[in-house]
């Protein structure tokens, strides 16, 4: 669809409904991936963002790992209902980009910038949320849909031994997309948006 930076951010939505038939292929789906994990800014450019790319029985993989760890922590009833949730909005899928944080980029940091020591958790955060909302935005504006959702901890072992993920590499969060399967709802703002900024200096011009 290809709109311009402000639309695409406008236009960015969560899909808990996703089908499959996706019509872009992997190659420029993994291109645009590949551009934005290249492109998103890091702290002092150490490049800690580390990405996991599930397709096909892989992206499914994921979703059964998902489902087998709540299972026994939620009551039979609740499940019927995470169980829905998983296989329509999640696992029904094309594909799922897990985010990761690499631990040993990070120490590496605090010990050559010991000044910034305790500012480096919060920064890798904020890469990491600047990479995941530009694959999102991204996605979406391929014509695909897509949201984001954290199961970490609780995953994190299963999956680091399924797919012989680093040690060092932290889960952050994991991006399930596919095709929209239905209209999300509209933006709503909580807060007018009056009283979620301040400006100064309208006098200069």
């Amino acid at each position: 669809m290809r709109r311009s930076f402000i639309e695409a951010v406008a236009h960015r939505r969560s899909y808990y409904h996703l089908g499959n038939d996706v019509k872009i292929s992997n190659a420029e789906i993994l291109k645009t991936i590949d551009t934005l994990l290249s492109s998103v800014p890091s702290p002092f450019n150490i490049q800690s963002a580390r990405l996991v790319v599930l397709l096909g029985d892989q992206h499914i993989a994921l979703w059964d790992i998902v489902e087998s760890a709540l299972k026994p922590l939620i009551n039979a009833e609740q499940f019927k209902s995470t169980q829905h949730k998983i296989e329509s909005a999640f696992r029904s899928g094309y594909g799922t980009v897990l985010f990761y944080e690499d631990e040993d980029k990070l120490n590496e940091l605090q010990k050559t910038a010991p000044k910034y020591a305790e500012h480096v958790a919060n920064w890798s955060e904020q890469s990491s949320g600047m990479l995941q909302f530009a694959i999102w935005t991204a996605l979406e504006d391929m014509g695909l849909g897509a949201s984001l959702q954290h199961y970490n901890p609780l995953i994190d072992d299963t999956v680091r031994r399924r797919w012989l993920i680093e040690k060092s590499w932290r889960l952050i969060a994991q991006m399930p997309f596919g095709t929209p399967e239905q209209t999300p709802e509209p933006h709503t703002q909580r807060s007018p948006i009056g009283h979620r900024r301040l400006i100064f200096g309208l006098d200069n011009k």
